[in-house]
């Protein structure tokens, strides 16, 4: 069998979960000996869809399969079918799409869909909010892009789990760190913001946390040391940055969310050599610390606000 050539399209090269993905899609590679090509969107779906409909339709670099995670809110339905209508296999990361049954159907190549239970993400996440907040309070929510599938899945999960106790003002952002800290900087200079007494932060990916402790950290003594003592929580939980970052105090909680581009990768090993695959593969994510030894945390930090 001829040395597999994948294209593998990522939303960003800003966030750490992107990084970790294209990380994780380089090591699998090289273990397998396929030769992979990685691009980049900056977040932008319409350079996205571009970007892979050139590669459809190169005679010269055509790939074998594409691997892609949607910078938008669409899973680009007509790309896909052009791309399984020239052989190319077709995997879509971390975002639900109705048209792959259809197109393995129709034709004789490799199309399925990885992805996190992001709604179990938000449970989760609604549930790491109980336990920093056992009598209630107000969270500032930052979400991922209304377009986003994951980031409607995981607000949808929250709001399941949070306690009625806990209420929630939300703002957006896109994924990256810097993207948060305008959103939250700008809030922050409203009068409404002063007003508002916040108990916790909670963003649905950890460097939009960060973002936001980023912001936090600008705002002029003496209302400085106040924010920043607020608990910040995110998602993602890569080892060398999320987790790493609750471990140090800078936050509170995370949620792991492994890399799916390697499996991914495999998965299609496997489908070019013959393997029968599932339509869709699901992930399962975990807390960061785990919740009971959040709840231990929670507690001492309700003690120390008392002295």
């Amino acid at each position: 069998m001829k040395r597999l050539n994948f294209l593998v399209s990522l939303t960003n090269n800003d966030n750490d979960y992107q990084q970790e993905q294209a990380a994780a899609a380089e090591k699998a590679a090289r273990r397998l000996g396929v030769e992979i090509k990685i691009i980049h969107a900056n977040n932008d779906a319409v350079a996205q869809s571009q970007q892979l409909l050139e590669h459809v339709q190169s005679a010269s670099v055509r790939p074998d399969a594409i691997l892609f995670e949607p910078a938008g809110g669409t899973a680009f339905p007509q790309v896909a079918r052009a791309a399984a209508a020239a052989g190319i296999g077709w995997v879509v990361l971390n975002h639900e799409v109705d048209y792959v049954l259809e197109l393995r159907r129709l034709y004789k190549v490799p199309v399925f869909g990885i992805t996190s239970d992001h709604q179990e993400v938000g449970r989760i996440q609604g549930q790491q909010f109980a336990a920093l907040l056992p009598n209630g309070g107000k969270l500032l929510y930052i979400e991922g892009p209304a377009n986003s599938s994951a980031a409607k899945e995981r607000t949808a999960g929250m709001t399941r789990s949070k306690p009625a106790n806990i209420q929630v003002k939300s703002m957006r952002a896109n994924w990256t760190e810097e993207s948060a800290y305008k959103s939250v900087s700008s809030w922050l200079r409203l009068r409404t913001s002063q007003e508002s007494h916040i108990d916790l932060v909670g963003a649905q990916d950890d460097s939009m946390a960060m973002g936001a402790r980023k912001a936090f950290s600008e705002i002029a003594e003496p209302d400085r040391a106040r924010w920043l003592k607020i608990p910040i929580t995110g998602c993602d939980g890569m080892p060398k940055t999320g987790q790493a970052w609750v471990r140090a105090g800078t936050l509170a909680a995370t949620i792991f969310i492994r890399p799916n581009t390697d499996l991914a990768i495999e998965m299609l090993v496997e489908a070019f050599k013959g393997a029968a695959l599932p339509e869709s593969k699901i992930t399962t994510p975990e807390s960061v610390p785990s919740l009971a030894e959040l709840s231990v945390l929670a507690g001492k930090l309700a003690k120390s606000a008392k002295v």
